[in-house]
């Protein structure tokens, strides 16, 4: 699963990959956790012919998808994560895998190796760092009372070599030269990008281990992602609370 990530590049640098027209300015955070705001990027209308401007945009949509049939989402589950291998098939996906595939930017994701009654966090990056796209979903949910609001989740497929001794799953990487196809929803269905929702090759990422301070969503700052000593990881650690409904009290603002 995809718990927490984080998001350091600057709006610059992000533009600059996704090929964005405009993105509004944010700072860097470091503890990205569920129901909070975060950016990923869409395709954009359609262009006019001889046009030489992006066909992506940047949407901020609060984590955790709610899909647009559901009356009354507190009694639907928290879904930040979606299995890339059932999504197409599974009611709160399926409108979305085949109308709204979007592209989540990231810094890394943060994942907890489980051993007893011992959790140790890690901080997972692009080797060298740099920035990757997860494979998202968006939906537009209309509450009762007529607003609108944009959620969204990140896909998840079976870990690599690199990542499976730390955790099963891992967020879908889509890579920059399959940037248009995923994002095509006019003349490619879901079975058209299948082959993109696939464990990521190992050497890719680098799982670093850290201290227990990203546990915390109230814990925003660069610290949390400093490395420890084997000895450190190893200390007993209370598990994260991204498993569960995210807490009222935030440090960060929430959409929703």
């Amino acid at each position: 699963m995809c718990g927490r990530f984080t998001l350091t590049a600057s709006p610059e640098e992000v533009q600059a990959l996704f090929g964005l027209l405009a993105l509004e300015s944010f700072p860097p955070r470091y503890n990205i956790a569920p129901t909070q705001p975060i950016t990923i990027v869409v395709a954009g209308p359609p262009r006019e012919p001889g046009s030489n401007l992006p066909d992506r945009q940047a949407v901020l949509v609060r984590w955790g998808l709610i899909p647009s049939w559901v009356k009354n989402p507190k009694d639907l589950p928290l879904l930040i994560n979606a299995r890339s291998e059932t999504a197409a098939e599974k009611a709160a996906f399926r409108a979305a895998m085949r109308h709204r595939r979007a592209l989540v930017p990231a810094s890394g994701f943060y994942e907890w190796k489980r051993v007893g009654k011992t959790s140790t966090p890690y901080f997972i990056r692009p080797k060298g760092g740099g920035l990757v796209a997860f494979g998202g979903l968006m939906e537009t949910y209309a509450e009762p009372g007529g607003s609108e609001i944009d959620t969204g989740a990140i896909l998840t497929t079976a870990a690599n070599a690199d990542i499976a001794a730390i955790h099963d799953r891992m967020p879908v990487v889509i890579k920059p030269q399959d940037y248009a196809r995923w994002l095509d929803c006019r003349t490619r269905e879901p079975r058209d990008v299948a082959d993109l929702m696939q464990p990521v090759e190992p050497g890719f990422f680098e799982a670093i281990p850290i201290s227990d301070k990203v546990n915390k969503v109230a814990n925003t700052g660069p610290d949390i992602q400093e490395p420890v000593s084997a000895e450190r990881a190893q200390e007993p650690a209370a598990r994260p609370a991204a498993e569960r409904k995210a807490k009222k009290a935030d440090a960060q603002l929430k959409l929703f």
